[in-house]
């Protein structure tokens, strides 16, 4: 019930052809991972628009340069140990920051952000817009995306 002479507002909700998507380019370099993914996370999910709708992909793209700069606080780099199962008994396979950082240089910010994102195919969905570069040189300058500092 509304008191008189006032109208109920509409709750509003986004539909998926409506959504305005931009581009953004972030340059990772001597950024803090933990810090940077959450702050990836929140626009590939479309929390900073007023649009935010919880059950629709209303997120812009990300495209991060320079990945291989990346850095971790603390004893991180030898310690933070990321695992991987084969499916079979026994197959579990460990390494640390470092060496994953060292062989793929991107890999460690996108497994960041996943585990910050909604999982299942909503989830899947936003992470298919990150794009991570190792170096300052990517493939989407067609796209004209801004440029975003944290």
């Amino acid at each position: 019930m509304t008191p008189r002479g006032m109208t109920a507002m509409k709750t509003f909700s986004a539909k998926t052809h409506e959504v305005k998507r931009d581009w953004f380019l972030i340059d990772a370099t001597d950024k803090v991972l933990g810090r940077l993914a959450a702050e990836i996370a929140k626009r590939l999910r479309g929390k900073h628009k007023v649009t935010f709708t919880p059950h629709v992909d209303t997120g812009d793209y990300i495209v991060v340069v320079n990945a291989k700069n990346l850095r971790v606080t603390g004893n991180k780099a030898e310690q933070k140990i990321y695992y991987r199962h084969s499916t079979y008994p026994g197959g579990l396979y460990s390494t640390t920051f470092a060496k994953l950082h060292g062989r793929f240089p991107g890999r460690v910010l996108e497994k960041a952000v996943k585990g910050m994102l909604p999982k299942g195919p909503l989830g899947y969905a936003m992470l298919k817009k990150l794009k991570v570069y190792p170096d300052g040189e990517h493939p989407h300058a067609a796209q004209q995306p801004q440029a975003l500092n944290f």
